[in-house]
């Protein structure tokens, strides 16, 4: 039995850090968004770490709301296709909870289907 528990720990660490928010290094798509978008006013790299703190934080209030399979879904497309950003992922837990409400026929495809329940 002794020889189980750094199994058994290694196995607590990691349900643990899969109920936490992920860490997501946003600064390269703020700074690369400032330098390629029309300038607005107040909308800079900064508005933008803004906007994606703030969608972190409610993430963190939210992250136990939303089902394990969208979290892992939604966090697969955060990194497609660029860099990561918790307001893209936000947006797409979103998407996938509000989608299990709709009727069957209504549903995205893999947003909200049976594995979700």
């Amino acid at each position: 039995m002794p020889a189980m528990l750094p199994v058994i720990f290694a196995a607590t660490q990691l349900v643990l850090t899969a109920q936490d928010v992920p860490q997501l290094n946003v600064e390269p798509s703020c700074r690369s968004a400032a330098d390629t978008a029309i300038r607005q006013a107040n909308r800079d790299a900064d508005a933008c770490l803004r906007d994606e703190q703030q969608a972190r934080d409610r993430l963190k209030n939210e992250w136990g709301s939303f089902s394990s399979a969208a979290q892992a879904r939604c966090l697969r497309l955060s990194h497609s296709g660029g860099q990561p950003s918790y307001v893209e992922l936000l947006t797409c837990l979103e998407v996938a909870k509000t989608s299990k409400q709709l009727p069957g026929e209504d549903r995205l495809n893999g947003y909200g289907g049976e594995e979700d329940r």
